[in-house]
């Protein structure tokens, strides 16, 4: 039988691998591969520990294996070359389903992978909490932090809550997990992917050979497509999550009820289909609530597709219910951090591309923003998120060194509404100079929101560094006495 073109031609231990990239999971990578494989030569033109700082210097003709890591886009010459060549590449992630070890059951652990455009982290730090409740070990990895080949080599863990990038999983080939979701897909990254079709094809990478559920977001068409299109193990089911009332094989919302239309019985169940378990109420999510006492529609749709993924591994509905009241947001997302003459000051700043940035305007009431938003467009346009958003905003301030999109489409969809623009020649005091614009033009009862729309590296070393400069810039500010 012919070998696959991601397979190796050789066994590991016996394969010459490159590690291109060395941030945080090309180091885990290079730190496993170490006693596993005959040789390992680190890349970054970056990094002083790197082995080669030019990919020029990598021989190709040498090397049995590229792993990258997710910031190296498909079109790098060196990987080009590779695929041209017929070396493998393969994600951080590829290689942690490889590298996989037996866990507690005696098997490896199973993967619940989440993947969209946005709520990525928020879901799966939700089913890590759902899981953990349930009494099982588990640990939030992936894109959320720890690198995935550091939980796949640990025999202690239970089931992994997986997050998992576009870019994760454009190189990512033979992964199974046993449910995977995703959450919604919208423009972002079209310029690593080269077009929405090409982002939105390996975000549905994650259904690949699931082995119980794809779960999809019924809202959102193009999730449902993905499912169609995917090729998985025989039996496994498409789940869809709504905010409405759930048809039959969903998870949605009764009333203040979450409730389980396709877990919840045996398939052989004579009432199946007239049934329904209850998992939560909006009350047990209240503690996530806007600024308003509303929970935010995303917040919902989050914990209904993670109480999906946890009830594919088969965790209790009580645990559910009970794994949310106990689930606490992490930082920088639409998080207060400071309260100045009546106005709120509420970071966001993980909103880095224009869906996100949407779905927290819509937490606010129409009128009461003002708006710290800009950053690199990464290719994204911003009237669609402006037109459907301008009912919130009272004025906007724009940072970023190229601010033209985001002006573009305030000019083009909200002409009405002061915009001020930072000069972005100071990186250093970008942050204190727009907080300080935003007070100028906010009034009591206002919220100032950082949601940038646009991703951080412009300015930032992160989104938490943006945010992080934010934050203290709002706390830096004095009540006006006069």
């Amino acid at each position: 039988m012919a070998r696959d073109r991601h397979d190796l031609a050789v066994p590991l231990d016996a394969a010459r691998v490159v590690v291109a990239g060395l941030g945080v999971s090309g180091r885990a990578a290079a730190a496993a591969l170490a006693p596993r494989a005959a040789a390992v030569v680190t890349l970054d033109d970056r990094a002083e520990d790197a082995d080669l700082r030019h990919a020029d210097d990598v021989d190709l003709a040498a090397t049995d294996l590229v792993v990258v890591s997710p910031g190296w886009p498909p079109s790098h010459p060196l990987l080009v070359a590779a695929g041209e060549r017929g070396v493998p590449v393969w994600s951080e992630v590829e290689l942690a389903w490889r590298l996989r070890v037996d866990g507690p059951s005696g098997r490896p652990a199973p993967w619940l992978a989440v993947t969209g455009t946005n709520g990525k982290t928020t879901t799966v730090e939700m089913l890590e909490t759902i899981l953990r409740t349930a009494g099982l070990r588990a640990a939030a990895v992936g894109n959320v932090g720890t690198p995935v080949v550091e939980a796949a080599l640990d025999p202690t863990l239970d089931v992994l809550a997986v997050e998992l990038s576009s870019f994760q999983l454009h190189f990512t080939h033979t992964a199974s997990p046993e449910a995977g979701a995703v959450l919604n897909v919208a423009p972002d990254h079209l310029d690593w992917h080269g077009g929405l079709d090409a982002y939105a094809a390996d975000k549905g990478r994650v259904f690949e050979d699931a082995q119980v559920a794809c779960v999809y977001n019924a809202a959102d068409p193009r999730t449902e497509a993905l499912v169609r299109e995917a090729d998985v193990v025989e039996g496994a089911r498409a789940v869809g999550f709504t905010l409405g009332a759930p048809a039959r094989g969903q998870l949605g919302v009764i009333e203040d009820v979450l409730v389980d239309r396709a877990f919840h019985a045996p398939a052989d169940a004579p009432d199946r289909h007239t049934h329904a378990a209850e998992l939560a109420t909006l009350g047990d999510l209240a503690h996530l609530a806007g600024a308003d006492g509303v929970v935010p529609a995303h917040v919902v749709a989050n914990a209904l597709a993670a109480a999906a993924l946890a009830r594919a591994h088969g965790v209790p509905a009580m645990a559910v219910r009970d794994g949310l009241r106990a689930f606490r947001t992490g930082s920088h997302r639409i998080e207060q951090v400071a309260s100045v003459d009546g106005v709120a000051y509420v970071d966001d700043s993980k909103a880095t591309n224009a869906h996100a940035a949407s779905a927290s305007l819509a937490s606010f009431a129409p009128g009461t923003v003002v708006w710290v938003a800009g950053g690199l467009a990464k290719g994204a346009s911003f009237d669609e998120l402006v037109a459907a958003r301008a009912d919130r905003l009272r004025a906007v301030v724009l940072i970023g060194v190229d601010a033209e999109p985001f002006a573009g489409a305030l000019a083009r969809h909200a002409p009405d509404i002061p915009v001020v623009r930072v000069d972005p020649g100071d990186t250093g005091t970008v942050m204190p100079r727009a907080v300080d614009s935003a007070r100028r033009l906010a009034q009591a009862g206002d919220t100032v929101l950082l949601a940038p729309a646009g991703a951080s590296m412009d300015q930032f070393r992160s989104y938490a560094a943006r945010g992080d400069a934010f934050a203290d810039a709002a706390r830096a500010l004095r009540p006006d006495h006069g």
